[in-house]
C-alpha cells in the first residue's frame, strides 16, 4: 500500500434516495454542498438532483465504460487535496453499480474513503418483505441469458439464506418462471416495486403466486423491482455439491443431455435446469443432445 500524502482529499461514496428526495440525508447533501467534485453514474440524472437541492458543483461521468480511464483523474486530484463525491444514479454506489476500480485504487494507494450511508433498494425490500433477515445472501442481477440464469439458480437451490436479486421488468416472468421450477413452486417470496415512490407496491405469496400475478398484471413488471426469496429449509438435503461434482465428470464422457438425465434421476433435480448449467459448465462436453 502506497503511504497517502499528508494533505490528500477524501473520496466520499454518497447514497442518494431511490425514488423519494425526502430520503437524501443531511449529512449527504452536507459532503455534496462541499465536494469539489462529484462523480456521477449519469450527469443528467444526478445534475437534476443537485438542481433540486440548491447545490452547483462539477459534474463528471464514471461509469462501468469509463471507470477504468477516469482512475488516474481521480487519484490525483485526491492527493492534491480535493474532497469528492461518488454518487450512483440512486441508492448506493457500488451495490450492482460503478465504483469498485475506483475504490479498489484508492484503498492501493493508501487514500481515505468515507461511506455517506443511506438509502439502499435491496435492503428496504428485506426489511418489509416478511421473510428472515438474520443471514442474507445479495446476487444483485442474474445472467440474462436462460441457460446461465438457470445453472446460477441451481447452484443457489440449496442456500439456507434469504435471496436478494434485483431484475428487470421484462425478464421478472421468465426468472419467476424458472424459479418455480428449480426452488419449487411454494417456496415463500417478496416482490418489492418502485419503493419510496408514487406507486410503490410490495406484493407476498409463493413463487407460483408471484409468477401467475407477474403474467396477469401488466403492472406487476414495471419499474425498479427487487425479489427476496425465502431459503432452502433447514431440513432439506443439500446435495449441490455432488450434483454438481457428478455432473463435471459425466459430460467429460456423455453428451450434455445424458449427463443431465443421469444426475436428474440420481439427485431429483429438474432435467432441463440440469441441462443448462452442463452447458453453462463448458466442461468438455463430447456428442451432441440425444433428445
Amino acid at each position: 500500500m502506497t503511504a497517502a500524502p499528508d494533505r490528500a482529499g477524501t473520496l466520499h461514496v454518497v447514497a442518494t434516495p431511490i425514488g423519494n428526495l425526502a430520503d437524501l440525508t443531511p449529512r449527504a447533501r452536507t459532503v455534496l454542498e462541499s465536494a469539489d467534485l462529484v462523480l456521477a453514474e449519469d450527469t443528467r440524472h444526478s445534475g437534476a438532483l443537485l438542481r433540486h437541492f440548491g447545490i452547483d458543483k462539477p459534474l463528471r461521468s464514471l461509469h462501468e465504460h469509463n471507470e477504468s480511464e477516469r482512475i488516474a483523474d481521480v487519484l490525483a486530484r485526491l492527493r492534491s487535496g480535493e474532497q469528492i463525491a461518488l454518487v450512483s444514479d440512486a441508492g448506493t454506489p457500488l451495490i450492482s453499480d460503478p465504483g469498485y476500480r475506483l475504490l479498489a485504487a484508492v484503498r492501493a494507494e493508501g487514500m481515505r474513503a468515507s461511506p455517506v450511508p443511506g438509502p439502499c433498494a435491496a435492503i428496504a425490500a428485506l426489511c418489509v418483505s416478511g421473510l428472515a433477515t438474520d443471514r442474507f445472501v445479495f446476487e444483485g442481477f442474474l445472467p440474462p441469458k436462460r441457460a446461465a440464469r438457470r445453472a446460477r439458480l441451481d447452484m443457489l437451490r440449496s442456500e439456507f439464506r434469504t435471496l436478494l436479486i434485483y431484475e428487470t421488468g421484462r425478464r421478472l416472468t421468465a426468472l419467476l418462471d424458472d424459479l418455480v421450477e428449480i426452488f419449487g413452486p411454494d417456496r415463500r417470496a417478496t416482490l418489492a416495486r418502485e419503493l419510496t415512490k408514487l406507486y410503490e407496491e410490495v406484493a407476498y405469496g409463493s413463487l407460483a403466486e408471484l409468477a401467475g400475478r407477474s403474467r396477469g398484471d401488466a403492472s406487476a413488471t414495471r419499474g425498479e423491482l427487487v425479489l427476496v426469496v425465502e431459503g432452502a429449509s433447514a431440513d432439506a438435503p443439500d446435495d449441490r455439491v455432488d450434483a454438481e461434482a457428478l455432473l463435471r465428470a459425466l459430460v467429460e464422457a456423455l453428451p450434455p443431455g445424458q449427463a443431465a438425465a443421469i444426475v436428474a434421476r440420481l439427485t431429483g433435480r429438474p432435467r432441463s435446469a440440469l441441462y443448462d448449467q452442463a452447458l453453462a459448465l463448458g466442461v468438455g462436453a463430447r456428442g451432441s443432445e440425444d433428445s
